[in-house]
């Protein structure tokens, strides 16, 4: 097939509808340009992460139609499922928030912090994913920000979402700075199942918060620091293995943590807050 679809062309004073009829072959065939597999695919989630990075009210409609100004030929379909796979959903009220995950068991948590004072660390933590473009794939990361301080107090990279990643990732945390009172997250797959939830009964005490609406205006500090390290490091520094992108995202917890002063903490570094009022 390949040697007759060489053979088209599309000058010649026959049509390529009937020029594939006589050579055979689908016409569909004649417009395919095959990428390797998943190329596409990244190379779309790279620019959906950037644009959401400054739009994140844009929702599969939206960046449906960004992307085919950039040139990409994409359906709604395909970018509602990219979306998915990413973990995002537009700032705003959605549809059917309140219902909870399919699969068996999982649970959708009451929202805890609408009119809540934070006014000490460890009170409140938000946990997140997000996704890292790596070369010609990605990664993800997840994340764990003491509230109050803007402190990271866990992180994890890994290729795969999946529930057991995240709760290790809340247990080292719990390990190295102690038990909080509320643990808030999206209403995400990996946080709603009975294996993450279930973790909060072995802490007496700690409480579990789901956001309402979208988890851009909940989970918001979380939200920024994605927007700080993906402007400051990851998309001016570019990594095309994991060993190197681990080693400069562990550079810039590092330097967010005791380096960077943060105006919402009159450009104090969220290390002097959380150590200091702890």
């Amino acid at each position: 097939k390949k040697d007759r679809m060489g053979k088209i062309d599309k000058t010649h004073s026959l049509s390529v509808s009937r020029q594939c009829e006589l050579l055979n072959v689908p016409r569909s065939s004649f417009y395919y340009s095959p990428l390797e597999d998943g190329s596409y695919n990244d190379e779309l989630m790279k620019q959906i992460d950037k644009q959401y990075m400054d739009t994140p009210f844009y929702g599969v409609p939206r960046m449906t139609n960004h992307l085919r100004g950039l040139g990409y030929k994409v359906n709604p379909k395909r970018i509602r499922r990219l979306y998915r796979k990413m973990d995002l959903c537009a700032i705003g009220p959605r549809p059917n928030t309140s219902k909870p995950h399919k699969g068996e068991g999982h649970a959708i948590y009451p929202y805890l912090l609408r009119g809540l004072t934070v006014d000490r660390p460890n009170q409140v933590w938000a946990m997140d994913i997000t996704y890292i473009p790596l070369g010609s794939s990605h990664m993800y990361l997840v994340g764990i920000i003491d509230v109050y301080s803007r402190y990271i107090v866990g992180w994890s990279l890994s290729n795969t979402m999946t529930t057991r990643w995240c709760r290790e990732c809340l247990d080292e945390a719990i390990k190295n700075h102690g038990v909080p009172e509320i643990v808030n997250t999206d209403q995400g797959s990996q946080f709603s199942s009975p294996e993450f939830s279930a973790y909060f009964s072995s802490h007496e005490g700690l409480k579990f918060s789901m956001d309402g609406k979208g988890r851009a205006i909940d989970n918001i500090f979380i939200e920024r620091f994605w927007r700080n390290i993906k402007y400051e490091k990851i998309y001016l520094e570019p990594s095309d293995n994991g060993l190197d992108l681990y080693r400069k995202i562990k550079e810039y917890m590092t330097y967010y943590n005791t380096e960077r002063p943060h105006q919402g903490l009159e450009y104090k570094r969220p290390v002097e807050i959380y150590r200091t009022a702890a």
